[in-house]
Formats: C-alpha cells, sequence, structure tokens
C-alpha cells in the first residue's frame, strides 16, 4: 500500500459520510499517473501554491488601493486568512481539509489588479463581460503553465466556480469556502479600515457586536462556532440571532466603507486606466507578452488582452500605463 492510498484509507475511516473523499473524486480534466504520496486534492493544493498567479496575489488590491503601510490586507493574505477559516471549520465537521485549503487557495487567482474596482472596469469593456470567479477557473485550467493548465480535478474546479454567486459548490468543502470568503473578507476589512481611520469602533452596529465580538478574533471566532454548531445532516447554518448580526455587518460595512469617499477617492482612475490599456492593446496585439500570441489566434485578441490584464498585479498595471501613455523626460540619445 502506498501512502497516498493509506491516506485515501484514513480519510474513509475519519471522515464524515458527507465528506468529499480524495479517492472518489470524479477527476481531472486529462487523466495523469496517480502520485505515490499524495492525494488528488493535495496535489491540488500543491500545484496552486506554486504557480505564478498565486505568487502575483501578493501585489493585487484586497480593499485599499496600494497601500502604503505594510499591514493592510493584499488578495494574499485575504486568501490565506480565508484557507485558515475554511480549514477550520472543515475539520470540525470532518470533512476533507486538503479539497477546502486547495479551493481556498485557488478562489481569486483570477481577480483583477484594483481589486473589484478592476473587475468592474473589465466587466464593462469586455465583450461578454467579466467575472474574477469564471477567471479564476481559466487560469487554473488555460492560463497557467504556458497554456496547460494546473489540470486540477472537477471538485476544486466546481468549489472555485462557485465560491461567490449563483449555484452553490457541488461539495459541502466548496460550500465552506464560500462562507469563509464572507467571514474573512468582512472582519479583515473592519481591521483595515479602523487601521486607516476611515471607520471608527463606535460607529459599528451595535447589535452586532454585542452579538460577534468587538475584535476581529472574537467576531470571527463567533462565526465559525456558531456554523460549526448548527450545521448537520449536509446542510451549513448558522443560528439566526449570529447569521442576522453577519448580515447587518455586511450591509453596514457596504454603507459606510466600501463605498466610502475616502477609501473610493483612488479608485475613480481605475476605469480610465484600464480602458486605456484594454484599447491599447487591442489595436496593437502585436504588443502583447508572446506567451498571449495563441489566444488571441484561436480566441480573438479581446478575449487575449482582457487575460493579460486581468493577470496584472497594481504596480504592473500602472507601470504599463506609464510608459505607454505618460511622456518621459528628455534624456538625449544614446
Amino acid at each position: 500500500m502506498t501512502i497516498r492510498q493509506r491516506t485515501e484509507e484514513t480519510e474513509k475511516n475519519i471522515l464524515s459520510p458527507y465528506a468529499c473523499l480524495s479517492s472518489q473524486t470524479k477527476g481531472r480534466q486529462r487523466d495523469e499517473e496517480k502520485c505515490p504520496v499524495r492525494t488528488e486534492f493535495q496535489r491540488d493544493r500543491d500545484r496552486v501554491i506554486h504557480c505564478k498567479s498565486f505568487r502575483r496575489l501578493k501585489h493585487k488590491t484586497q480593499v485599499f488601493l496600494s497601500p502604503e503601510g505594510d499591514h493592510y490586507r493584499t488578495r494574499l493574505t485575504h486568501t490565506l486568512e480565508v484557507a485558515q477559516i475554511a480549514r477550520t471549520i472543515a475539520r470540525a465537521l470532518q470533512l476533507n481539509e486538503d479539497l477546502t485549503e486547495a479551493i481556498s487557495l485557488a478562489h481569486d487567482l483570477g481577480h483583477t489588479p484594483f481589486g473589484h474596482a478592476g473587475e468592474r472596469a473589465l466587466n464593462s469593456i469586455v465583450p461578454g463581460g467579466f467575472r474574477h470567479y469564471e477567471q479564476s477557473l481559466r487560469v487554473v485550467d488555460i492560463l497557467e503553465k504556458s497554456g496547460k493548465g494546473l489540470n486540477l480535478t472537477y471538485e476544486t474546479r466546481n468549489g472555485i466556480l462557485c465560491h461567490t454567486k449563483g449555484q452553490d459548490a457541488d461539495t459541502l468543502e466548496g460550500q465552506i469556502v464560500r462562507i469563509a470568503d464572507r467571514i474573512a473578507y468582512i472582519n479583515h476589512d473592519i481591521d483595515d479600515a479602523l487601521r486607516a481611520k476611515v471607520l471608527a469602533e463606535r460607529a459599528l452596529p451595535k447589535d452586532a457586536v454585542t452579538i460577534l465580538g468587538k475584535t476581529t478574533s472574537e467576531r470571527i471566532n463567533t462565526l465559525v462556532l456558531s456554523l460549526i454548531s448548527n450545521s448537520s445532516g449536509g446542510r451549513l447554518k448558522m443560528d439566526e440571532d449570529t447569521n442576522k448580526a453577519f448580515e447587518q455587518l455586511h450591509r453596514f460595512m457596504f454603507a459606510t466603507v466600501y463605498s466610502n469617499d475616502s477609501v473610493k477617492r483612488e479608485e475613480r482612475k481605475v476605469p480610465e486606466l484600464i480602458s486605456f490599456l484594454y484599447e491599447y492593446f487591442v489595436k496593437n496585439p502585436d504588443k502583447l507578452p508572446e506567451e498571449y500570441f495563441g489566444t488571441a489566434k484561436a480566441e480573438g485578441k479581446e478575449r487575449a488582452v482582457c487575460d493579460y490584464l486581468a493577470g496584472m498585479t497594481d504596480r504592473y498595471a500602472v507601470e504599463q500605463f506609464k510608459n505607454l501613455f505618460v511622456p518621459r523626460s528628455w534624456v538625449g540619445y544614446r
């Protein structure tokens, strides 16, 4: 018996009947020889961690655009916090931690530079629109490894696609990631807003704070414990009071932080920046990096440009804009 087979047997013995077992995966888009050490979901997780798109998340905006402080969240730290919360829930409910972690780490790989401002900008100009969860799936299916993709399992891919809107994921592990994503961003965005002084602690809704807690740690703990205690029979659920408090906090953040003028001031420049870059590369597809030439030929230049822009980090997008549209000082012939 290989190490992988031993792990698969352990899963069968200790995990919940509602867990997704790695030995029962629906498989990959392309068949591969199994690893003697790692399960299929462990391999998914490892492939995500080692891919280029994952590394670029460290320079992509979460809420605060290119913040100068070292302690504000980025898309990467958000992803890690989601993975931590999701794994805690999965372990407590005896679900598959490896699958949960793989989905968590991959769920935002297709996110644009400049956070949701970049996503809205691309959505408004790309034919057919743009949704980051669909782009995340495209990243792992096609864009990584020079067009070969990561060839992840069906369950991980399904969790990525269903992590934010529309139909629930097929697995409870995927559904956990969807909840953990909300728990993470609401609470760490409060923390960042307090740090940026765009939000005062006394402004938080008192009813929600009374139920959930005063600190980030207390609130996350309350939400996670409620979900663990009230989920049963293959259904994830919080108690009614906790869920209402969470929804109240969610509405509060959208009203006071996510639409705050001081937070969004710089975001007003994002649509024009994205639009200029998009139009330039659509008119000049030969200026795209060579790795996008195949996509331009097979799927059209608009698709190739969209992939290129979505993969940019904040600072790379700004540098590209400067290089293309901002005059440089004259330095003489060399």
